[in-house]
């Protein structure tokens, strides 16, 4: 599913119009980006938690070059589904 498809999807079951719904997901995809960036998660309930996890610093190898790197510690973002939304994929 595309993010139009949940545009669509949402302006058929709420009679809102599509560009009204486009403005509201691009809010929320913003929102939470900007949240991540600061070093917040975000907890919708019943849906799950956006949150930012650290990846430990390591070593790799850059195979054509045949040399070492050292790749820093980062972070990177994630999805936790919440207890509910898990079952319910369970338990399909």
């Amino acid at each position: 599913m595309t993010k139009a498809d949940i545009v669509t999807e949402i302006s058929h079951k709420t009679g809102i119009d599509k560009s009204t719904v486009l403005l509201t997901i691009e809010a929320l995809m913003e929102t939470i980006k900007t949240s991540l960036q600061n070093g917040e998660n975000v907890y919708l309930r019943g849906f799950g938690s956006f949150i930012l996890k650290t990846r430990a610093a390591k070593t790799a190898r850059n195979i054509s070059k045949n040399t070492t790197i050292v790749i820093p510690q980062h972070d990177v973002p994630a999805f936790k589904p919440a207890k509910s939304f898990n079952e319910l994929l369970l338990n399909k």
